[in-house]
């Protein structure tokens, strides 16, 4: 197993709080596993994120100098009133007058429509008739209605706490001989910041779980967390092309790996997806569309090149955006699969992932503070080195911070007049995932290689190790491809 306070220089100094760096004679604690210090620690990590969101709730979430200058801003209690879900009502059912469609996946609106009804059960808001007869914009200042919504905030929390927990358990059992490498996520101050911003701690539990899958050699299993993470947000689809470059890469006298098993991840994905989509569908195929015209008809927003473009006088359409990142972003995933497949050794799955969903990120016409969590389970494994990790965490704190900034007014007014310091932290920003892409192609181009239990990191062609029972989530003895 490996010890990161010996091979991380900044593991090491980290450690001093507990104790310093273990020694040669250390030896595990009985109770104290590295998959139970993980999900402690998560839990510490969660809990501070939580308390940094009570600025807002203990001001109902309606005062702008709070929500921007404490920078406590979440979308989930705005949507509670202003999707419906305060009237407990299914966000496909098609209510286009009343109330804006929700404008996401189907397993985020599932989630938010789970706990609406969770919070249906303890409300304090007046009877189902009343909000029905009340303006949506009137919702919010119902008597006891102020203590529903922070109700519901804490529900979705609990909902998303569970979903972390979930994502440390999978990327603890990702690497084989590495679940020290998910501390880095555990531990991680952009997760604090942004676990609760919005609701994407759901597609971070499938993408984990998408590695962790495909890691044990279950190939229709990876697929399928990619098909469910891919119906929470879009970006796990990308895993589908790390394991294509998995499956293709032939070096050092290695056989090449059989490309059925990726057809049944790409099977699994599709039937996952079109089960999960189904009930919206049946229910309101108007309102399911909107997620995907909404997309496409965005213009240059928030965090991109795009906007500093937009605001420097540089102005694209919508659709001129969407064919020029388009192709941009194609002409990375082929960079990507030539880097991958030329490799002197076999790329790890992460690192090609990671490479792929930073190239979609860099082009994209949005960046909203919450989407560096998508990147977060990727980077960690991809480059388990603490001093690279906070480096480039630096740069997304320092984007988190100015964002806020900048929509309340204090950097600039957020209608754009001369936003010169918003547009330096979009570049510090950019610069930071730069910075990590460079150091995970150079890792690629010269075949580094981590100290692990087996040198087959993904187990999908078999020849696994024995599992370690205080490090694997399952005893997995078998392996498809064996």
């Amino acid at each position: 197993m490996s010890s990161p306070t010996r091979e991380d220089p900044v593991a090491a100094a980290l450690s001093e709080v507990v104790g310093g760096p273990a020694g040669d004679h250390a030896r595990p604690h009985r109770w104290w596993t590295p998959v139970r210090v993980l999900l402690a620690v998560f839990t510490v990590v969660f809990a501070v994120g939580l308390v940094q969101k009570y600025p807002c709730g203990e001001t109902d979430w309606s005062s702008e100098t709070v929500r921007y200058g404490k920078m406590c801003y979440s979308d989930v209690p705005y949507l509670y009133t202003d999707r419906g879900f305060a009237e407990r009502r299914w966000p496909y059912d098609g209510s286009f007058g009343r109330y804006p469609v929700m404008e996401y996946p189907v397993l985020i609106s599932y989630l938010a429509w789970g706990a609406s009804k969770i919070t249906g059960l303890m409300p304090s808001g007046p009877s189902q008739a009343v909000r029905e007869a009340t303006p949506v914009a009137r919702l919010w200042g119902l008597p006891g209605m102020t203590r529903e919504v922070n109700t519901y905030f804490l529900v979705t929390a609990v909902l998303l706490f569970v979903c972390g927990i979930g994502a440390v358990l999978f990327l603890a059992g990702a690497s084989p001989g590495r679940p020290w490498d998910a501390m880095a996520f555990a531990l991680s101050p952009v997760l604090l910041l942004s676990s609760l911003v919005n609701w994407d701690l759901l597609a971070v539990l499938f993408t984990a779980g998408a590695l962790w899958a495909w890691a044990r050699g279950r190939p229709v299993l990876a697929g399928v967390m990619v098909g469910l993470g891919t119906a929470a947000k879009l970006y796990p689809m990308f895993l589908l092309g790390a394991f294509l470059v998995d499956v293709l890469w032939t070096g050092r006298g290695e056989r090449s790996r059989r490309t059925d098993l990726w057809m049944r991840a790409v099977a699994g994905g599709v039937v996952a997806w079109v089960v999960v989509n189904l009930p919206a569908l049946l229910t309101g195929a108007s309102a399911w569309k909107v997620f995907w015209s909404f997309n496409s008809s965005r213009g240059a927003d928030l965090g991109s090149l795009w906007l500093v473009l937009d605001q420097l006088g540089v102005h694209s359409s919508a659709h001129r955006i969407n064919l020029v990142s388009g192709l941009l972003f194609a002409v990375a995933c082929a960079a990507i699969l030539v880097l991958g497949l030329s490799a002197p050794r076999r790329p790890r799955v992460a690192q090609v992932a990671f490479l792929v969903v930073a190239a979609f990120l860099l082009v994209n016409k949005v960046y909203s503070p919450q989407y560096v969590l998508w990147l977060l389970p990727l980077a960690v494994l991809a480059r388990p080195r603490w001093r690279d990790l906070l480096i480039w965490q630096a740069c997304e704190v320092a984007y988190y911070a100015a964002v806020w900034l900048y929509l309340g007014g204090w950097l600039a007014p957020s209608s754009g007049t001369n936003p010169t310091a918003y547009q330096l932290a979009i570049v510090v920003r950019v610069l930071g995932e730069l910075y990590l892409v460079a150091l995970v192609v150079r890792d690629l181009w010269y075949g580094e290689v981590l100290d692990v239990e087996s040198a087959d990191l993904d187990g999908v062609e078999g020849g696994g190790r024995e599992p370690h029972p205080d490090v694997d989530l399952v005893a997995d003895r078998g392996h498809l491809g064996a």
